[in-house]
């Protein structure tokens, strides 16, 4: 429920606010802002400090030894890993599958190695394509828009 009893609406406001300077209006606003939005969103009210206490848009895993460093991100339409390779050997041995919502990457650096990166958002079953270029490993995954919704019956328990 909004807090309503924190804003000081009265008869006297009108006058009170036609009598402060540009700076106190500021001041008060933010004061006025700071008593009601929580802490974590504080840093929404100055583009500057937006991002501060978020993760950027990328997910990225790293295993336990820290040889496979991978970046997951979405767009739009499509849903992008990209993983860096230091040997071009490894794109001879590499193996790639996916589910709806990971990306397993098998066979590197080592053979009996296996990576799970988890997507950011549901893919469909086909349609995915590998590029390499530039040392790195870009795989393309179109994303599935599920506009199936269920309905949940909310009980009152007496």
């Amino acid at each position: 429920m909004f807090p309503f009893n924190m804003f000081p609406f009265n008869k006297d406001m009108k006058n009170n606010l036609q009598s402060m300077k540009p700076e106190e209006i500021n001041n008060y606003v933010q004061d006025l802002i700071g008593k009601i939005i929580p802490g974590s969103m504080r840093g929404m009210m100055n583009p500057n400090e937006m991002f501060n206490g978020f993760t950027s848009g990328t997910s990225t895993q790293q295993p336990a030894n820290g040889v496979l460093n991978s970046s997951a991100f979405e767009t739009h339409d499509f849903v992008y890993v990209r993983i860096p390779i230091k040997s071009e050997e490894w794109l001879k041995q590499l193996r790639i599958y996916h589910t709806s919502n990971q990306l397993i990457v098998e066979h590197i650096p080592q053979y009996e190695d296996k990576h799970t990166i988890t997507l950011p958002a549901i893919v469909k079953k086909k349609g995915a394509s590998a590029n390499y270029k530039d040392g790195t490993l870009e795989v393309k995954i179109p994303k599935n828009i599920d506009m199936q919704f269920s309905q949940i019956d909310v009980t009152e328990i007496m």
